[in-house]
């Protein structure tokens, strides 16, 4: 097998896990250094591609390497650029195998979601075409767990772990509370479309909290919800409720809609919390806090599910064992065996099922009147927020994460205006 240089980038939203991802490939191509070159990563994601601001991570020592496990968020940096279909905007795939062929780049690993997969396939579909094949495999990842055909997403098991366990810290406070002060506590997460992680929230319920969970993929009634809670303080004393981001109403509006839309299209949502925590104040007067989960969900290493990390490696490398076998515009997937024990493996889908695909949560997954999660559910979830993988801590008590070096290497072609 001639050597290539392989070509790794992060995409969309990073997670607390993605870097070990990140570090599953690139351990795996310098075992095989007979097959594969130089693995250099785009500069904040496949921008880095299209500028040509490639960095050499042969520059960094095995160590920082291996560190990429325990650290969080984007090691190289990310982006939300989407590519537009070929029709559209061919310019820029031909910039990128422009770019490949120009740094002998064979392999093509593409860590990101359903349009990350979708870029990924037309790559592999156009490079031939250009007579400069590149292998493209999608290396899966999105807190969200929206991606089909995989069981569950890298990234999603930690953020899954980290709004269980904050949604329980925060019911505790309320109930100590509740009495002269507090009666409901609003969680704004994470979900567009999806409502994986609103369901972590219900996990909460198992340990005696009276929890009401919105999810994107039932239609907001604000009179059932107001009597829902109701109901919940009259007999607690207090109530906690986890709304996904997603959250909307029946005419498919969402409950935070502010009107404008980001680099992919999609909706800009201004908080789903403030205005739930609005319609309690103004129903039944209760007093109410609310906090929106954001970045702290998906950044929380220190709170990452041993599980999480692990297949987010395992998935890395399995991308880069499948490339060198001869595949090409694929994606490795977490296949469930059981759960109880929970056992899995890694299988692989064609990326036209993935691209542009997404898994929103089954219908068995809700209870009847829509406000929480069944044990069908919880059976899915709680394997994937099993285990602690701590990071290491420095003597003033904080986490050693890795900053890289990233040094760049010397462009070959001209300017490219995005």
């Amino acid at each position: 097998m001639i050597s290539k240089n392989a070509f790794y980038a992060q995409s969309g939203g990073v997670t607390s896990v993605i870097n070990a991802s990140a570090c599953g490939v690139i351990q795996t191509c310098r075992e095989h250094a007979d097959k594969i070159g130089t693995v250099y990563a785009g500069r904040n994601g496949i921008i880095g591609a299209l500028t040509e601001e490639l960095i050499d991570t042969s520059r960094e020592s095995d160590a920082d390497i291996a560190a990429l496990m325990k650290t969080p968020s984007g090691a190289f940096g990310s982006c939300r650029f989407k590519l537009k279909s070929l029709d559209e905007n061919r310019r820029e795939y031909e910039r990128l195998i422009e770019v490949f062929k120009a740094h002998d780049i064979g392999y093509f690993f593409y860590n990101g979601g359903g349009d990350s997969a979708d870029t990924c396939y037309k790559v592999s579909q156009l490079s031939a075409a250009l007579g400069f094949p590149v292998q493209a495999i999608h290396i899966p990842k999105t807190v969200d767990n929206d991606l089909p055909i995989t069981d569950n997403c890298p990234g999603f098991g930690s953020v899954a772990k980290y709004i269980a366990i904050s949604a329980l810290e925060a019911s505790f406070d309320v109930a100590s509370m509740a009495k002269t002060s507090t009666k409901v506590f609003i969680l704004e997460v994470m979900g567009r479309h999806a409502g994986w992680i609103a369901a972590a929230g219900g996990l909460i319920e198992d340990y005696g909290i009276p929890v009401l969970l919105l999810f994107p993929e039932v239609d907001f009634d604000q009179d059932r919800f107001i009597a829902a809670v109701q109901a919940r303080v009259e007999e607690f004393g207090y109530c906690t409720v986890v709304v996904s981001e997603g959250a909307r109403n029946a005419d498919g509006s969402f409950l935070a809609e502010q009107g404008s839309r980001d680099a992919f299209g999609h909706a800009q949502l201004g908080g789903a919390a403030p205005v739930v925590a609005n319609m309690v104040k103004q129903a039944l007067g209760y007093k109410y806090h609310w906090a929106v989960a954001d970045y702290l969900q998906r950044a929380a290493r220190h709170i990452a599910s041993a599980t999480d990390v692990e297949q987010a490696y395992a998935l890395g490398r399995s991308g880069v064992e499948m490339a060198l076998a001869g595949s090409n515009a694929i994606m490795p997937t977490i296949e469930r065996i059981s759960n109880k024990p929970y056992r899995w493996q890694i299988g692989s889908t064609d990326l036209a099922n993935v691209a542009n695909v997404e898994k929103t949560m089954p219908l068995d997954f809700i209870t009847k009147d829509g406000f929480g999660i069944t044990d069908a559910c919880r059976d899915y979830l709680y394997p994937l927020i099993q285990g602690e993988a701590y990071p290491d801590y420095d003597e003033r008590g904080m986490p050693r994460y890795v900053i890289l070096e990233n040094a760049l290497i010397e462009r070959k072609l001209g300017d490219f205006e995005l």
